[in-house]
């Protein structure tokens, strides 16, 4: 039986959940997920646990932040004056904002602490830091 190889364009079903039992993703009820394993277009641990895997094989595997979104990154985070946000915006903790990097590429930013003078924004992927639960099906080879 083929099994999955780095070069390999491939369909799979998965539920993604954190530690606590959230699920953050879910791809049953829907379309198979299609790539090519190595080209990036998914984490890198997601991929790497591909390789090996027989059509119709299930597993379920654990991925520390390294190999998922990585580790938050400190200088991601930062303030911003509260006079620069357009005042119809109602901003409050969690609110996703999209922003442009000093390079002028939109970033999405999650809005961390509201203060008088300035907020807080986080730029880092909501799932950096987390390790993360895959239950992957591989459906079939493309």
């Amino acid at each position: 039986m083929k099994q999955a190889q780095k070069g390999d364009t491939v369909k799979v079903h998965f539920k993604g959940t954190l530690d606590d039992g959230t699920v953050f993703a879910d791809s049953k009820g829907g379309d198979p997920v299609q790539f090519t394993i190595g080209e990036g277009a998914l984490i890198p641990g997601f991929e790497e646990e591909t390789v090996g895997m027989s059509e119709g094989e299930q597993k379920s595997v654990r991925l520390e932040a390294e190999r998922a979104f990585g580790h938050k990154r400190d200088e991601l985070i930062s303030t911003v004056p509260r006079k620069a946000i357009p005042d119809n915006i109602d901003l409050s903790v969690g609110l996703q904002l999209q922003m442009n990097s000093s390079s002028g590429q939109p970033v999405q930013v999650v809005v961390t602490d509201v203060a008088e003078d300035e907020i807080t924004i986080d730029a880092n992927p909501p799932l950096a830091g987390h390790p993360l639960t895959f239950d992957i099906e591989l459906v079939e080879f493309v």
